[in-house]
């Protein structure tokens, strides 16, 4: 006997997340951090990466987490690579979980 196979449904499991807000906030955080380190203006960075400045703001606060490709675009545009933006990322994640830490 065969087995009938059922469709496949699209879309995301019952109840899973596209975004995490404290991810969202630790790679907001990652981006402001190394943006002010090489010290460039907000507008500058989008304008380099290719990005509108109120996406840029969206993503530095938090209300946004960008997709690979802008990952991608903003990392070059602050002259690193996006390993180095993600490894920022990470160390202020973690950071922000340890002894009651707070994602700024």
């Amino acid at each position: 006997m065969h087995e009938i196979a059922r469709p496949l449904k699209g879309g995301r499991p019952f109840g899973a997340k596209s975004s995490d807000p404290a991810i969202a906030r630790a790679f907001g955080a990652a981006v402001v951090t190394m943006r002010r380190e090489a010290r460039i203006s907000q507008e500058s960075l989008a304008l380099s990466a290719g990005v509108d400045r109120s996406y840029l703001g969206k993503v530095e606060r938090g209300e946004g987490a960008p997709n690979i490709v802008a990952v991608v675009r903003i990392s070059s545009a602050l002259g690193c690579s996006a390993a180095s933006l993600v490894q920022r990322f990470e160390e202020i994640y973690r950071g922000a979980g340890q002894e009651g830490g707070v994602v700024p």
